[in-house]
């Protein structure tokens, strides 16, 4: 956050709403390191499954996120 790297729309939103990527990491039961990568780049895509547990655990957090707001598959 703010430290001058480059960051994916993904990463982009979770800074704007000060979500971190451990937590989100432990609720979506996905491994961190796989949040960090999608956070860098728009480059770097989730598989369906991982992509839409992400979406589903914000939208559980009460953070109104579509299904197609941060990747396109």
């Amino acid at each position: 956050m703010g430290l001058g790297k480059e960051r994916s729309k993904f990463g982009r939103y979770l800074d704007a709403q000060s979500i971190t990527q451990s937590k989100l990491a432990v609720a979506a039961g996905v491994p961190s390191s796989t949040i960090s990568r999608l956070a860098q780049s728009d480059r770097h895509e989730p598989s369906y499954s991982v992509g839409r547990r992400l979406i589903l655990t914000l939208r559980a957090e009460g953070y109104a996120v579509g299904d197609d707001d941060f990747w396109t598959s």
